[in-house]
């Protein structure tokens, strides 16, 4: 967009970000300044930016995996790190897999693991309903969502037959949650960010329900900490599942698999 029709040029929003406290400053400018349709919607997207709206709920996207993932307030936004875990995902899938993204947030999971796989039987389900309309238009055409807690939602049909079982639980300890940043502490629904105690309690349920769900072979994966780790691999081992972790340094992201004997 041009900057001469705008009174903000694209020095001005980057002067403003920063001053908001907006690390990327430049990048984000160039973003706003691409998406704005005419001047005032792009004064309006500043503004919001600078009260702390996260860049992506402004935007109305955001990027992960290479999509453009539907996003908007009140909804949790896909971190990179967890690119990660769709990767492992992939890795993990066999032909014509049947997948649930579990704990589905915006669908963006389900929808980047759909991208990459030939043929795919998606179901995604989700206890917020902010996030479950989010999820239904990025899974449009792709695959079904359900909204409910954890498993309760999902056919009966699935039990037995699910190869990938996605599940990107909550899992900052509740005592940890108020440490988060603002954009996420504030602008993040606290049922997608708060995982109890010590941050496994959801992922606890999972790990217990999930060897029900999964087929002979299939697998569970989870997103943790690397402090949680090894609790992480506990409690998939106490639901039968035979566990094992994987960390990428360069994404700073720990994922924890547990797959039901064959």
């Amino acid at each position: 967009m041009p900057s001469s029709a705008s009174p903000l040029t694209a020095p001005s929003v980057v002067t403003r970000l920063r001053a908001a406290g907006c690390v990327f400053a430049e990048d984000e400018a160039a973003l706003l300044l691409r998406t704005a349709t005419g001047p005032a919607h792009l004064a309006a997207m500043v503004d919001r930016r600078v009260d702390g709206l996260p860049l992506e709920h402004v935007l109305g996207w955001a990027e992960f995996c290479g999509l453009r993932v539907a996003v908007g307030p009140g909804v949790f936004v896909p971190r990179r790190r967890t690119e990660f875990l769709v990767r492992q995902a992939a890795q993990t899938a066999p032909d014509r897999p049947v997948v649930v993204d579990l704990c589905c947030g915006s669908g963006a999971l389900g929808a980047a693991l759909a991208a990459s796989l030939p043929t795919v039987e998606l179901h995604a389900a989700d206890v917020d309903p902010a996030a479950v309309r989010y999820a239904r238009r990025n899974l449009a055409g792709l695959g079904e969502v359900y909204e409910g807690d954890l498993f309760a939602p999902l056919p009966v049909s699935l039990r037995g037959r699910v190869d990938v079982l996605l599940a990107n639980v909550p899992y900052v300890p509740t005592d940890d949650v108020e440490l988060l940043p603002a954009e996420a502490r504030v602008h993040e629904p606290r049922v997608a960010l708060d995982g109890g105690g010590d941050g496994l309690d959801v992922m606890r349920r999972v790990a217990a329900a999930a060897p029900g769900w999964l087929a002979p072979g299939g697998s569970l994966l989870v997103e943790t900490s690397e402090r949680q780790a090894a609790l992480a691999e506990e409690a998939m081992s106490a639901g039968g599942l035979l566990p094992r972790v994987v960390v990428s340094e360069e994404l700073y992201a720990t994922v924890v698999l547990g797959t039901r004997p064959t």
